[in-house]
């Protein structure tokens, strides 16, 4: 009884297919359980402050808001959607999600027998004396069906498909990462060409004040009330706004190009009217959770799991390359000597030819691929590992940031208003006969220095917090509320491109 409850439990094993992969176990995560606290990671902003002017992610987290929601300029806003529809970078991070999917689609076809028809006709020619019938030249005639199918018993065929799924998957989720660093460069880019605009006001109004400074030194010089030292003292800080005005157009105008490059096209006339740099009111206060949360939220350490999938089940492929390989090959059709006489009764005919390999010696070829397949798996797993650490430390960085920007900005703002009242009363003991013109000269520069100072920490602030939100899992839905698209969703408003029988959220 024992002995066919064997036979039978392996015929029912054999019939429904085994697979030789290793049972996948996601990795622990080689980071602490928490972000860091104390010192400069306690004085988060909570929505209330100036900066924010009240706006709140009230307790969402990033990846629950969306990015029109995070970016409140309107002319950053339509920016953005400009650069989801023509970013190349990003067409062909869609372009590889449908060439993976394509991929996955041709192995996954391997499990099914392959049928097709043919119609030949075969002349020959035998010797004579070898000729059983006598004639030296016969000719045949033959239409039918061939079909051919490798019986998949130990699942390699199921395991290059599950490995070229995950592939699919990883490059869906690599997509996903794409579009969301494509709209923080975006709005990084935006910020930096607003900054620069400040730079440039605080310099023209700098360049005002120091001609029409040089104009009354010049004046006083050419008629002996002045002297030549403070001309040329006045001159020099001159001819230093003016260099710098120019390095300044410059980089403006370079910003403006990365910003073009970005978005894959010219900026158009008719955009909305933006914001300034200091009203640009980007949500502060997004909670970060716990580490363990970007496992789902950043999209770069899901395609990095599902290529550590991949290589767990190229494993499989590679152990059942030392079982038998089973295929069934038959054909079915009619055969006739001639032509009129293809579907004429008794002209019928089929042929049926199983095999099966079995790999015996190959110098070591299958041993060297599954200690490989190991080998490729160990290296997943680490640089999914890494990949982890990275996104901690990015958070933990952008923590940091977050916590001392606003003091920062804020003693830099009463910094910049002690160099213009030094300003102003140096200019009034110059007047009065108390210093020489070297002090006003001073404080001239240190305060045109401070505001450039200001204006640069302002952008700094406003790219941490674009730079969290991403890193936090934000940008991949429009507008809060909406329902996440799938990670292999090419088209920005695609609800979804089915995958036969898996979800693209799927582990």
């Amino acid at each position: 009884m024992r002995k066919h409850s064997l036979i039978a439990t392996a015929v029912a094993l054999l019939a429904a297919g085994c697979s030789l992969q290793p049972t996948y176990h996601r990795p622990d995560a080689p980071v602490a359980t928490s972000f860091p606290s104390g010192g400069v990671y306690d004085a988060q902003p909570d929505g209330t402050n100036a900066t924010s002017d009240g706006r709140s992610a009230k307790g969402q987290n990033a990846a629950d808001i969306g990015w029109r929601n995070f970016f409140s300029d309107p002319r950053l806003q339509s920016i953005e959607e400009l650069a989801l529809k023509n970013n190349r970078d990003l067409r062909v991070s869609m372009l590889n999600v449908e060439a993976a999917q394509a991929r996955y689609q041709v192995t996954r076809a391997g499990l099914f027998p392959e049928v097709g028809a043919s119609a030949t006709k075969n002349r020959s020619r035998t010797p004579l004396d070898l000729s059983s019938s006598g004639k030296t030249i016969s000719t045949t005639y033959s239409v039918g069906l061939n079909a051919s199918w490798e019986i998949d018993f130990f699942g390699r065929i199921r395991s290059l498909k599950d490995q070229a799924l995950a592939q699919y998957l990883s490059t869906a989720e690599a997509r996903k990462a794409a579009q969301m660093s494509l709209l923080s460069a975006v709005a990084a880019q935006y910020l930096t060409m607003l900054a620069y605009d400040d730079q440039l006001a605080v310099t023209r109004n700098t360049l005002i004040n120091t001609q029409e400074s040089y104009r009354i030194r010049k004046l006083q010089f050419d008629t002996g009330t002045g002297s030549e030292l403070d001309l040329r003292q006045s001159q020099g800080i001159l001819e230093q706004a003016s260099a710098g005005l120019q390095l300044q157009l410059r980089l403006r105008a370079q910003a403006e190009n990365a910003l073009v490059l970005l978005v894959g096209q010219p900026l158009p006339d008719d955009l909305p009217a933006g914001l300034p740099l200091e009203s640009q009111q980007l949500l502060a206060n997004i909670p970060t959770g716990l580490p363990s949360d970007l496992l789902t939220r950043r999209p770069d350490i899901a395609a990095a799991e599902q290529t550590l999938i991949g290589a767990n089940a190229n494993i499989g492929a590679a152990r059942a390359a030392f079982f038998p390989s089973i295929s069934l090959t038959g054909t079915l059709g009619t055969l006739s000597p001639s032509l009129g006489g293809l579907f004429s009764a008794g002209s019928r005919a089929w042929s049926f030819a199983p095999q099966i390999s079995l790999p015996i010696f190959s110098g070591g070829a299958n041993t060297a691929n599954l200690e490989l397949a190991q080998v490729e798996k160990r290296i997943d797993i680490a640089n999914y590992q890494k990949v982890i650490q990275s996104a901690f430390r990015e958070v933990a960085d952008g923590l940091a940031a977050r916590g001392t920007y606003d003091s920062q900005i804020a003693s830099l703002e009463r910094y910049t208003q002690t160099q213009n009242r030094r300003l102003e009363l140096s200019d009034l003991r110059y007047r009065n006969g108390v210093d020489n013109y070297l002090s006003v000269l001073t404080a001239q520069t240190d305060l045109y220095n401070a505001q450039l100072v200001l204006i640069t920490a302002r952008l700094q602030r406003l790219t941490n917090l674009v730079d969290l939100y991403q890193y936090l899992g934000g940008g991949w839905i429009e507008h809060t509320g909406d329902q996440p698209r799938p990670a292999d969703a090419t088209d920005v408003s695609a609800d979804a491109m089915a995958v036969p029988g898996r979800s693209s959220n799927a582990k």
